[in-house]
């Protein structure tokens, strides 16, 4: 087996991590989830929900994986003896290739609008004939199940190139093009008319809107956005020395999260205002909505409006990646060091079973329409399971692990580098007591919902 790769700094292991977190979620869910639950009042309620649950749950994942040193399942079996740890162990490998089976599908969309924009077809085509365009096009056969596998190609190709070669160098690059695209897409936005009252919804609360779902929708953005649960943050902090500071990178990877997250919401809210679309527009907000928004606009400025559309097809598409590398990697990881194959081998086998996968979850909503588990589609149903199921075991497991299971003092050598980060020593009674007792009650208030 080839010697195990290191991230070669601080800098590197933030990028990384902030681009497991930046993703769809960011540019896609969170907009639409703000949109629904009162604009600014819910983004206070994310904020918070990040730096006290997420934040302390992604400590204890960093925790687990920089103490074992090596891939997701072995750092969970380590800790839990015999054939339960194995099993336990082996759902954080599962999961996250069971996420980017259908991530990719997303990926692979996203990349066909990238497509669409480079030729200028949203500019083109007025606003009425964009009606049930979307639509149309997932319910098509070859061409989104062309793009899943393509997308899917592009990223075992990033994760075959290595830790340091692959993922580190495409996070050092990708992550800021991505907020330098974010900024250049919110100036635009900015300058639509009537975008003030887009943006007076993202800075001025109205707490009339917020209800008990409001906070667990909340809750769930914030722990989904930051990759918790999956065994990404598992296998990532395995890569990071012991010299590095856990708690700094965590708290820059959740900054850079939220910073991306809110700099998404300028980048589309404004403009949804200044078209005149509802800002609870649901899911459909990206491929629905946007393109819309771009015909719209293009009416009057096709030019800067066909460079705007391009740009924001290209943030997506980025920030797809970013996030789908993390996925694949962490079943990468298990492969290279349970099997001893290479990693450009593993990177092939988990193309062919993933690609198999996530080809069924694009042609559900084509030819395989029909066919349905537990009354959903077979795309709805892989997102419903991973998200109420899977997330939420893996979720559990690092909060008891790292809060009961592992000796205190283990706990304290990580998160302090041995003691010697003073300031971390003064805020360690408190993180512990955050990963000990607030995180499992916020993972049980999520449970609570889901069985409810």
């Amino acid at each position: 087996m080839a010697a195990r790769e290191n991230f070669g700094s601080r800098a590197a292991v933030i990028m990384a991590m902030a681009g497991s977190a930046i993703g769809l979620g960011n540019i896609w869910r969170f907009p639409y989830l703000a949109g629904e639950n009162g604009g600014a009042a819910f983004i206070i309620i994310y904020i918070v929900f990040t730096l006290i649950l997420s934040l302390p749950i992604f400590l204890a994942e960093s925790v687990l994986g920089r103490r074992s040193g090596t891939n997701s399942r072995a750092a969970i079996s380590s800790l839990i003896p015999g054939r339960a740890g194995r099993w336990l162990g082996m759902l954080t490998v599962i999961t996250p290739l069971w996420i980017v089976s259908y991530y990719s599908v997303v990926g692979g969309w996203s990349l066909d609008y990238l497509s669409q924009a480079l030729r200028l077809s949203f500019i083109h085509t007025p606003p009425e004939q964009l009606t049930g365009f979307f639509e149309a096009f997932i319910g098509r056969t070859w061409v989104p199940l062309l793009c899943h596998l393509g997308f899917l190609l592009v990223t075992v190709v990033i994760v075959a190139l290595g830790v340091k070669g692959g993922i580190e160098k495409f996070s050092k690059i990708c992550i800021p093009v991505l907020f330098l695209l974010i900024v250049l897409i919110t100036v635009y936005s900015l300058s639509l008319p009537g975008a003030s009252k887009g943006v007076e919804y993202l800075v001025k609360p109205d707490f009339s809107k917020v209800t008990g779902h409001t906070f667990l929708d909340a809750l769930g953005q914030s722990f989904y956005s930051l990759s918790l649960g999956m065994g990404i943050i598992i296998t990532y902090s395995s890569y990071v020395s012991k010299k590095e500071n856990l708690m700094v990178a965590g708290l820059g990877t959740s900054v850079c999260d939220l910073l991306f997250a809110y700099l998404a919401g300028f980048a589309i809210m404004p403009a949804v205002f200044a078209a005149g679309i509802a800002p609870g527009s649901g899911p459909g907000l990206i491929f629905n909505t946007i393109p819309y928004i771009f015909s719209q606009m293009g009416q009057q400025m096709p030019v800067v409006s066909s460079v705007a559309a391009i740009l924001f097809f290209l943030t997506i598409l980025f920030a797809a990646l970013t996030s789908s590398v993390s996925l694949i990697e962490v079943g990468v990881a298990f492969l290279t060091e349970t099997s001893g194959i290479s990693r450009r081998k593993a990177c092939v086998w988990l193309f062919l079973i993933c690609g198999f996968f996530g080809a069924l979850a694009s042609l559900s909503f084509g030819p395989l329409k029909g066919v349905k588990l537990f009354n959903l589609s077979l795309f709805d149903f892989a997102d419903s399971f991973a998200s109420n199921v899977l997330l939420v075991i893996g979720g559990v497991l690092a909060v008891v692990l790292a809060g009961w299971v592992l000796p205190k003092r283990a706990v304290f050598v990580e998160l302090t580098n041995g003691g010697t980060k003073k300031g971390n020593v003064k805020l360690f009674p408190v993180v512990y007591f955050l990963i000990r007792y607030v995180a499992p009650l916020g993972i049980g208030a999520m449970i609570v919902s889901l069985v409810l």
